[in-house]
């Protein structure tokens, strides 16, 4: 063999290893995910703020669009008048009780008189002074007057209950219209639209101005700091991984490059399905496959539909 030969054979085993060691060998392959929230309107309404646009960082609990609420609180004005106009019906039974108490008065200080002329009487009457009739008619009198005294404080009583009857019935029907007063409240403080997450604004579906309602979609957010790459093994693999497994998680980087990542198993499916035609798994031969979920952490490179491959060991 001259050396030209040598040279030639060398340069193409180099070739062929430089070819073959640009092939990365993986166990899995998926593609990059995030659990994504479609954040809707509870409330129906013209949207009157909404200043959020695709790629925004939002924060967890910030407001992020106010929906109107005028309606609602016509509505609950409404209610509450109704409410005030229920007990303006009801009645007062204080000027009743006050004429009847004042003629118990009266009539005490009838009785009081009649007592004193009956023992008047009674002092004449041992002095032969006055008749039997006389008293008699005097302690027929009092009796008499004891009897309207009483007959007069079962009228107060009476008066007092039939009162509170008529107002607990006129006073009852606020009940219901206090529970819609609530529910009206609630409503209102619904009008602005909270953030569930810290996350990205991946789409936006409303515009400020326009007229949305109950459960429309407005916005789809994500939390971008953590990627999930689902992808499928095949059931020989299982015995390969395990929850909470580190593993490695390589993407391209320019030509015949990878780029490298720590990922976390954090779900390993329990149940078998035919393999997606997208998908590849080590023996692309099998039919049923499991999905894993590998949790990665991102650093700004990584993106929702990216192409994925794993290294269990």
């Amino acid at each position: 063999m001259n050396y030209k030969n040598f040279i030639f054979i060398v340069a193409v085993i180099a070739l062929l290893s430089a070819c073959s060691s640009s092939q990365l060998k993986h166990d899995a392959a998926g593609i990059f995910e995030a659990d994504e929230v479609i954040v809707s309107s509870e409330l129906g309404g013209k949207i009157l703020q909404f200043k959020v646009n695709e790629g925004d960082l939002l924060k967890k609990d910030s407001v992020i669009a106010i929906i109107d609420a005028l309606p609602v609180s016509l509505q609950q004005e409404q209610l509450e008048a109704s409410v005030k106009a229920l007990s303006e019906k009801t009645q007062n039974v204080e000027p009743q009780i006050k004429l009847l108490q004042d003629q118990i008065s009266v009539q005490e200080t009838q009785l009081a008189n009649l007592q004193h002329e009956r023992a008047r009487i009674e002092s004449l009457l041992q002095a032969d002074a006055a008749t039997a009739k006389q008293l008699d008619d005097i302690n027929f009198q009092i009796e008499s007057l004891r009897k309207q005294i009483a007959v007069t404080q079962q009228q107060i009583a009476v008066q007092i209950n039939n009162v509170q009857t008529q107002n607990r019935a006129i006073l009852s029907e606020s009940n219901p219209l206090q529970k819609q007063i609530a529910q009206l409240k609630d409503k209102e403080q619904r009008a602005s639209i909270i953030n569930p997450l810290n996350g990205t604004v991946l789409t936006k579906y409303a515009m400020e101005g326009e007229i949305t309602s109950a459960g429309k979609a407005m916005y789809k957010v994500a939390d971008l700091s953590s990627l999930i790459l689902r992808a499928y093994i095949s059931g020989t693999q299982l015995s390969e991984i395990k929850l909470g497994q580190t593993v490695k998680v390589f993407i391209d980087e320019g030509e015949k490059k990878y780029k490298e990542y720590a990922g976390i198993i954090t779900m390993v499916s329990d149940k078998a399905e035919f393999t997606p035609k997208t998908i590849q798994t080590k023996d692309e031969r099998a039919n049923l496959v499991y999905a894993v979920k590998v949790v990665v952490k991102n650093d700004g490179y990584l993106k929702i539909g990216m192409y994925g491959e794993i290294q269990f060991k």
